[in-house]
């Protein structure tokens, strides 16, 4: 039975992954970037579904997230927003359009919930961008929060390895969870640290903390759609489960339409007019 037999879908919004953090109910999310895939992710339940800056490595081909524009993204998150009726929708604000200058930060928060009716925004960093933070919460847009590996510093890191390995850089993530969490985010999403640092952060902050790669103990999970469906064969890093070959049914599908086609099988008198 689909999520959406119901004629009243009660859309999530973020009262209601507060009320999931304090009642101990697992938060899901996923992301997606095209209106078809949005559509039965939406369906399915899915809490919360993030148009990320992946759409820059799955979508678009590059091999960071960094050269993704504004413009696509807003393209990206429009379509998805159209096709959902249930999930809380989160954009990406991509890099560039945020670091260091705060009302150029506010100025890209408004562009994407103006001309993509998305629900929040998702930006990467701690205290050195608080500012942006604070400005674009000021306009009264909710604002995800995000730590650890941020692949928009990949440059800075030149590794996609775990962070905050070292006492140093945990206690900046620990101390930085507190910041965005005064700062007034509704959430955060911790990259590819230790299970216990992700455990520690989920417990220190009220507000919910969603991992990949972070352990179970954080109040959710996210994965990339295409990794988790098997779309993606290069990219499998511990922290993925794979619940499809989509990858290979894709194949073989586009396999057999070409036999046919080439054999005359199809269409046939049925599939004629």
């Amino acid at each position: 039975m689909s999520v959406h037999s119901s004629a009243s879908v009660k859309r999530v919004t973020t009262h209601t992954l507060q009320e999931m953090k304090l009642r101990g109910e697992k938060i899901s999310m996923l992301t997606a970037y095209d209106f078809s895939m949005a559509k039965i992710v939406d369906e399915a339940g899915m809490d919360i579904i993030l148009v990320g800056d992946s759409a820059s490595n799955v979508m678009a081909g590059h091999e960071t997230t960094l050269p993704i524009t504004l413009d696509q993204m807003i393209y990206h998150a429009s379509a998805v927003v159209r096709a959902v009726k249930r999930s809380f929708v989160v954009v990406d604000i991509p890099f560039g359009s945020y670091q260091g200058n705060s009302t150029e930060a506010l100025r890209s928060a408004i562009r994407i919930m103006k001309e993509s009716g998305a629900h929040a925004v998702k930006v990467e960093g701690g205290s050195e961008i608080k500012e942006s933070v604070i400005r674009i919460l000021s306009a009264g847009v909710p604002v995800m929060g995000h730590l650890g590996l941020t692949p928009q510093s990949i440059y800075k890191f030149g590794t996609y390895t775990v962070r905050a390995k070292e006492e140093s850089e945990a206690a900046k993530l620990l101390e930085d969870a507190k910041i965005l969490e005064e700062c007034g985010c509704f959430a955060i999403v911790l990259e590819k640290i230790p299970a216990s640092l992700a455990k520690k952060v989920a417990e220190a902050v009220s507000i919910p903390v969603i991992g990949i790669g972070a352990g179970p103990h954080v109040d959710g999970q996210v994965l990339v759609m295409h990794d988790m469906l098997g779309i993606t064969q290069e990219f499998k890093p511990r922290f993925l489960r794979q619940y499809a070959d989509l990858q290979k049914t894709m194949l073989d599908a586009f396999q057999q339409y070409i036999t046919d086609v080439k054999n005359r099988d199809f269409p046939t008198d049925r599939e004629s007019y």
